[in-house]
């Protein structure tokens, strides 16, 4: 699955969702995490709806977004686009992050995980 970190520098999660400037993009799984790619923030309109539905839209195939704080109406405009915010409060590790996360994964992840586990996969149903 695609997480987004909010991360000035690569290392750690350090940035307010609705102020940071790019989005550290990496697929996690159970066993394997790589970095994809970083994601500037343009800017989108100037009031603070555009720029958080600017910043949700750039996540879209993300299941997680880790950042420092996020308000409230950016939280429920992420959760909104199946995106579940994770809030630090402060700064952390990004890595640390990744190896925990990873560590959930391997074992008994909570069900909201299991289902961002699953976002962008298509359920097969069998035809009769």
């Amino acid at each position: 699955m695609k997480i987004a970190f909010t991360s000035s520098d690569g290392t750690m999660i350090d940035q307010h969702f609705g102020q940071c400037e790019k989005f550290q993009i990496w697929e996690v799984g159970p066993d394997a995490a790589a970095f994809l790619e970083t994601v500037q923030v343009a800017a989108h309109g100037s009031d603070e709806e555009d720029r958080i539905a600017a910043r949700a839209d750039l996540l879209s195939d993300c299941a997680i977004v880790y950042t420092m704080q996020v308000g409230g109406p950016a939280a429920a405009k992420l959760v909104a686009r199946k995106i579940h915010p994770m809030k630090t409060a402060t700064e952390v590790g990004l890595k640390e992050t990744l190896e925990k996360l990873q560590e959930v994964l391997r074992n008994n992840p909570p069900p909201w995980l299991r289902k961002a586990m699953n976002k962008g996969q298509l359920a097969s149903f069998d035809e009769d």
